[in-house]
């Protein structure tokens, strides 16, 4: 073909009215167009068509000139099988480990021991100066990081080559267990204590991390979610300020951790929404705005029982609105992680559906595909707006973790759980694989031999506390 047809071909320009009277036309009427607009949980309006943003401006990670860190989640409790799945795992391509100790509010059910013995058998052998390191905290968090402290020490690794992320976050450890090893009021005045601690070992990394992934699985909406991370984070810095570390130097410890799903816009608009609202945290308070970590987990509530090879899809749709939506790092959980341990196999896929994404599609190459975008931006704004409105409702409440003692924020995320339900419920909303489109016959899943670990009995709480609704109870994954 003469390739200089192209150059000869005259486009004629459509303007929206036009498109929308083709639509229109195409579908039946006014009432047509209308159908190809919807609302999401947060009540936000998503329109068919968006015109490019003005003076968009890029949300890039902390090192947009580097592949986002592929992490694999480490958390079968047989020491000997969990370090011979971290060792392939980074031979096959992961540049990160998570450690998901039992009882973490992300464990599913599973989990490393606790203990430094235990956590120097998983890493045996294993060279941590070009891996990134994420903890999800035992209950007992402040002792989680001195285990890490302790292999460290025992190394002798250099500070300066480790990437480190302890993942303590009071919040979503109440939430996700129903434990608080003393009373809130104890929790706020011994944290900066321990906060000193860490800065005296002078590791590096994020030390506080604001995870919404819990509350996202207990069936938060997006923006109930970023309100939620939002309150965490500024608790942290309050911590930070009581502990008397000056908030320019204690800000990059914090980080965030997040939950993407199939709704790719959605997700992408959610991690570009993270470093939005904390930007213009720091900018209150009189702190240079710069990058913050945001860590993406494939959702949990997604992940459905039934025909399970779908998830596959899913997943493949969530990882890739992290990476395109900006995340430093991100998890891919296996497709069969409903039915119980994950086997070799279904960890292999997840860590392929990584690898595919950065290595063939490169997908790393722009810093921020989105800026710009009408729909994207217009997502980012209204989800930031809906965030601001529910964290301003979580302080007024007293701030996350007395919100929590309370029940209000679970009695938030029940209702918007419930309307959500009620849609699938009557068709409006369907899932692949289990309202529709269900298989005949499902075929056998295997997975790994490993009994389910009872939730730990430290860290007693409160009767005041106890009375609230537990996030944890709440926690069903049913293939949202």
């Amino acid at each position: 073909m003469d390739r200089t047809v192209l150059t000869r071909a005259d486009f004629p320009e459509i303007d929206r009215e036009q498109w929308l009277s083709l639509v229109s036309k195409s579908l039946g009427g006014e009432a047509g167009v209308a159908a190809l607009s919807h609302e999401t949980d947060d009540g936000i309006s998503v329109a068919p068509l968006y015109d490019r943003a003005e003076d968009a401006q890029a949300l890039t990670r902390v090192r947009p000139s580097v592949p986002w860190t592929i992490i694999q989640r480490i958390d079968d409790p047989d020491e000997a099988r969990a370090n011979a799945q971290a060792r392939e795992d980074l031979e096959q391509g992961a540049t990160g480990l998570s450690l998901i100790f039992a009882g973490a509010p992300n464990a599913f059910g599973y989990g490393l021991p606790a203990g430094p013995q235990a956590l120097e058998a998983v890493l045996a052998d294993i060279a941590l100066r070009d891996v990134r390191l994420r903890i999800d905290v035992h209950p007992q968090s402040r002792a989680s990081i001195d285990w890490v402290a302790q292999l460290l020490q025992g190394r002798r690794a250099d500070p300066e080559k480790l990437s480190l992320s302890f993942g303590v976050d009071p919040a979503s450890l109440f939430a996700g267990t129903g434990r608080l090893r003393m009373s809130i009021d104890a929790l706020e005045a011994s944290m900066p204590q321990s906060l000193a601690g860490f800065f005296a070992m002078a590791l590096p990394g994020v030390l506080l991390e604001a995870d919404g992934r819990v509350f996202h699985n207990a069936g938060a909406t997006e923006a109930q979610e970023l309100g939620i991370m939002l309150s965490s984070a500024v608790s942290h810095l309050r911590m930070f300020e009581q502990a008397r570390q000056p908030l320019v130097y204690a800000a990059p410890h914090i980080g965030f951790a997040t939950s993407v799903d199939q709704n790719q816009f959605l997700s992408m608009a959610k991690i570009r929404a993270v470093r939005k609202l904390w930007a213009r945290m720091l900018e209150t308070c009189s702190i240079d705005p710069s990058p913050v970590t945001v860590h993406a987990e494939t959702s949990y509530r997604m992940m459905a029982r039934l025909d399970p090879e779908t998830n596959i899809l899913r997943s493949t749709i969530a990882a890739f609105a992290a990476a395109a939506g900006g995340a430093d790092s991100i998890a891919v959980l296996p497709h069969t992680i409903a039915h119980g341990l994950p086997d070799g196999f279904a960890r292999r896929l997840a860590r392929n559906t990584q690898l595919l994404l950065s290595g063939e599609s490169h997908l790393d190459f722009v810093a921020d595909p989105a800026a710009g975008s009408g729909a994207i931006e217009a997502l980012t704004a209204s989800l930031c707006e809906k965030a601001w409105e529910e964290f301003r409702r979580i302080e007024a409440e007293g701030g996350v973790l007395r919100s929590l003692a309370a029940g209000r924020i679970q009695k938030r995320i029940a209702e918007a759980r419930i309307r959500r339900h009620a849609k699938y419920a009557d068709g409006t909303r369907a899932i692949v694989g289990t309202t529709v489109y269900r298989a005949e016959n499902e075929r056998p899943i295997n997975i790994l031999k490993a009994g389910r670990q009872p939730m730990p009995e430290d860290g007693a709480v409160s009767c005041e506390q106890l009375s609230a609704i537990r996030i944890d109870e709440m926690l069903v994954p049913a293939g949202d």
